[in-house]
């Protein structure tokens, strides 16, 4: 009966802690949200192509946001209207860093293809999506290793 217990505290617990979220997916929101603003607000046409981006493996995470990093640098506003809010968004993005340098890539930034600006941010947001689903995979097994170890220090 006590294992039991135990078992449905634990599965609980481990479910509130699945359903919130935490500050990292909450920062990766609010950059995904960001994007998606940028993209109203930049200027496309005539503007310069951005080296961007694509399909990137998992260990090269950390060059591909360094490459769009750079990238944002040289977006350009579709109007002085926009242009408060657009140095806002951009402001959040350079604050915006990915902590896991992981392997170094053969890859460099000048080796994408050139794309529009509004290409270049859509790919981005992918990448974000990207991070987020990573970052985020690591928790539920996390969750079960501790429900393993209780149970086998823990025989009732």
């Amino acid at each position: 009966m006590k294992r039991m217990i135990i078992f449905c505290m634990l599965f609980f617990c481990s479910s509130m802690v699945l359903t919130a979220a935490s500050p990292r997916t909450a920062k990766y929101k609010q950059i995904l949200k960001t994007i998606e603003q940028l993209e109203t607000m930049v200027k496309d046409k005539d503007a310069e192509f951005l080296h961007t981006p694509e399909n990137t493996v998992e260990g090269c995470l950390y060059t591909a946001v360094t490459c769009f990093k750079k990238g944002i640098q040289k977006l350009k506003p579709v109007s002085s209207q926009e242009n408060t809010k657009f140095k806002k968004a951009i402001r959040l993005m350079n604050k915006f860093t990915y902590g896991d340098p992981g392997e170094q890539c053969e890859s460099t930034c000048e080796s994408y293809e050139k794309k529009t600006p509004k290409e270049f941010l859509r790919g981005f947001a992918n990448l974000m999506q990207m991070v987020s689903r990573v970052d985020s995979s690591w928790v539920l097994p996390d969750i079960l290793q501790t429900i393993t170890d209780i149970f086998i220090l823990h025989p009732y």
